[in-house]
């Protein structure tokens, strides 16, 4: 991948990864035309444009207006337009209804884009305390996030039109076997999970603390959509017996009875991806479950789901390194030779989305970016195949809700020793 592809922050030149990050942006919507970048296929995605000026909002709110003598912000407007939850800043644009907002259109989201990167460059320019560079960084992980959320927002609008269009094209995964999973061991005992180092890290990593684990193993790769055929054909949406009681719910009210994004043709099971719909290769690992699905499954397998903090443990033994944003690839491949906890797909958790013990949320409106969602949400590990490189790392958390299907989800068993 070009160093554009990877998009990730080097923590050396502040200047040079503000406009790293901020170009690859552009990159990612450049594929898009104005109507791509405007719809809003379901309450939970938003539209791409939206994307671009939320996180241009972020620089401008936090960074410009209390930090840049003289700053005049683009549009007054805006400060409430493009505010995403944090209600310390004040009103908020209801976020089911991103969709209606025609105006302003992406040429008037590209002015504001370069009059606050303008300013910003100004800012960077200068002697900056440290708190302030620290925001600065906090909004590049921030950006490189909604980069991820970008992509997979539009997968779901460009699966919802009739035409079922690519948002790129893109190399089609190598046919053949997957090779065995294969047991990756922990003898368990008392372990620190948790950030710990001295560069970035989002609040809800820390503070680092010792938990106690049982002897237990991983499965060296993902499940495959091959493995995920045969709980299919074995009626696995079906059977009671193997699902939580909400899963059972969700999946009679929603119709559940393969992933999101599979459909059946006459000639089998496809696939959409960001490339278009194409058939489905049994040994690529299976994505876009949600937790439900992913805790069925594992039932079925005679496994389970790993705990975070078992993922952690296991994931520090081993570098942070694995297929990510590539957009060339845009979807898991299938597993190689070599044995990786990190990239393709995100991997469900047992793990309810909770503080750790000792846990603060930072001073302030920035205090609303991990903290408050922290009830009715699963842990998630290891970043996906449009996680920018360089982004994750043994102890990143993402989370979201139980029946949330439409990022890139995907399941690594894990077992008792």
């Amino acid at each position: 991948m070009t160093d554009l592809m990877t998009s990730c922050t080097t923590g050396v030149d502040l200047g040079a990864d503000y406009r790293l990050v901020r170009q690859f942006t552009e990159t990612l919507a450049s594929p898009l035309s104005a109507e791509d970048q405007t719809v809003q296929s379901m309450p939970d995605t938003s539209p791409t444009k939206w994307h671009r000026a939320h996180v241009t909002w972020f620089f401008e709110t936090f960074v410009l207006e209390p930090g840049l003598a003289g700053y005049d912000a683009f549009n007054p407007a805006y400060r409430s337009l493009f505010n995403s939850y944090y209600e310390a800043v004040g009103e908020r644009f209801p976020r089911p209804r991103r969709g209606v907002i025609s105006r302003p259109g992406i040429e008037e989201v590209t002015s504001y884009r370069r009059h606050v990167d303008g300013a910003m460059e100004q800012l960077l320019g200068t002697a900056l305390e440290r708190p302030v560079l620290d925001i600065v960084e906090l909004g590049l992980h921030h950006e490189q996030q909604h980069q991820e959320l970008l992509l997979m927002d539009i997968k779901h609008a460009l699966s919802a039109n009739p035409l079922r269009p690519a948002y790129l094209e893109v190399e089609s995964p190598p046919a053949g076997e997957s090779p065995a999973a294969e047991d990756l061991a922990h003898p368990g005992g008392r372990v620190e999970i948790g950030y710990e180092g001295g560069g970035f890290s989002f609040d809800n990593e820390l503070p680092r603390h010792e938990v106690l684990l049982r002897p237990f193993h991983l499965d060296s790769r993902p499940v495959t959509c091959g493995e995920w055929l045969a709980f299919i054909d074995d009626g696995g949406y079906r059977r009671p017996d193997l699902w939580l009681s909400d899963g059972w719910a969700t999946v009679q009210a929603e119709g559940w009875d393969r992933p999101l994004y599979w459909s059946h043709a006459g000639d089998g099971h496809r696939l959409f991806t960001l490339g278009g719909e194409r058939a489905i290769i049994a040994s690529e690992p299976v994505c876009h479950m949600s937790y439900y699905e992913a805790d069925a499954y594992a039932r079925w397998a005679g496994g389970r789901l790993p705990t975070e903090a078992e993922w952690e443990a296991l994931a520090s033994c081993h570098p942070a390194e694995g297929r990510f944003l590539d957009l060339a690839v845009l979807h898991p491949q299938p597993a190689g030779s070599t044995p990786s906890l990190y990239g393709d797909v995100w991997q469900w958790t047992s793990s309810s989305y909770s503080p750790y013990p000792g846990f603060a949320p930072a001073p302030g409106a920035v205090g609303e970016y991990n903290g408050k969602f922290m009830v009715n949400q699963q842990v998630l590990r290891g970043g996906c195949c449009v996680t920018p490189a360089g982004h994750t790392r043994a102890s990143y958390r993402n989370f979201f809700p139980p029946s949330a299907r439409w990022p890139f989800t995907g399941v690594r068993l894990a077992h008792d020793a």
